[in-house]
């Protein structure tokens, strides 16, 4: 089998769809791979319609309210399979007027979060099949060519795109945002250089409060 270029990336991908690999711990930068069934041991068979229903439960339990598309675009699963599962699920859920659905008494958010910076491929671009209500007008600057970069979230909206080098972690924001909120993407910058282990600092470009970036 040729291993040149992309092909190792897809024999790898292929495994994983069929069960026999999972992602593992990292070994150094590298992603190790476990094989299923070491990783997670045996596992009791699921009846299908159980299994669908699960998942669509367990996804609206973080994702909702939604609609059947997003539940198909989150889980790579047909439309036809995301219809089924909803449906498995019945009484539990409820329809709303704007047409998506959720579980019924699913504990609502006390609020927006606080100012954060996320991760590349964080979660929150990947739950639903539309991105606007988060990107906005940016969603080109925020994902690019199938890649989504790390970026600020203020108010529940991407404010800015971030990337570290050299000890400097540098923000390019969209607009101006307010003292209140640099002093809380400080603490966020912090708090990421200490997981990573590595000394930063912010530096604010674009139409950060005036301040002048790469």
């Amino acid at each position: 089998m040729p291993t040149g270029g992309q092909a190792l990336i897809h024999v790898l991908y292929l495994a994983s769809l069929r069960e026999g690999i999972v992602r593992g711990p990292t070994v150094g930068s590298q992603q190790a791979f476990a094989l299923v069934r070491d990783w997670l041991g045996d596992q009791p068979r699921v009846d299908r319609d159980a299994a669908l229903a699960e998942l669509a439960r367990r996804y609206l339990a973080g994702h909702g309210p939604a609609e059947e598309r997003d539940l198909a675009k989150w889980s790579g699963l047909p439309l036809s399979d995301a219809r089924r599962g909803l449906r498995a699920v019945g009484r539990e859920l409820e329809e709303r007027p704007d047409g998506l659905v959720d579980l019924r008494n699913r504990p609502q958010p006390s609020g927006l979060p606080p100012p954060r910076l996320l991760g590349a491929f964080d979660p929150l671009l990947l739950g639903w099949r539309a991105r606007e209500p988060i990107t906005g007008a940016h969603q080109g600057l925020v994902t690019v060519n199938g890649l989504f970069r790390p970026f600020a979230l203020i108010r529940g909206r991407a404010a800015g795109v971030w990337s570290m080098t050299g000890g400097i972690l540098s923000l390019r924001l969209f607009d101006t945002i307010t003292p209140e909120d640099t002093e809380a993407l400080e603490r966020e910058a912090a708090d990421v250089a200490r997981f990573l282990g590595v000394s930063a600092r912010l530096s604010l470009g674009a139409g950060g409060n005036g301040a002048s970036g790469d």
